[in-house]
């Protein structure tokens, strides 16, 4: 059974991943997010990211303005 630790972890890995397969960094990411309406600094996204701990609407946000359709769980 995973922990709420495993979970955070993968949610964190997850974005990660997604940033990295694209070449993205963090004031690539705010740029993106700021032409979708989102306010966020690079700073701010490197704090959510590296805590682990952001909401569903937040991932939610990162992924579509990054263009991530799909994603994989396991």
């Amino acid at each position: 059974m995973k922990t709420d630790a495993d979970w955070t972890n993968q949610a964190k890995g997850l974005l990660k991943a997604e940033l990295k397969r694209r070449n993205l960094s963090y004031a690539d990411l705010a740029a993106k997010l700021h032409a979708v309406g989102v306010v966020e600094s690079p700073e701010n996204i490197n704090n959510k990211i590296a805590r682990g701990k952001f909401s569903a609407v937040f991932l939610l946000q990162c992924l579509e303005s990054i263009g991530c359709t799909d994603i994989r769980l396991t």
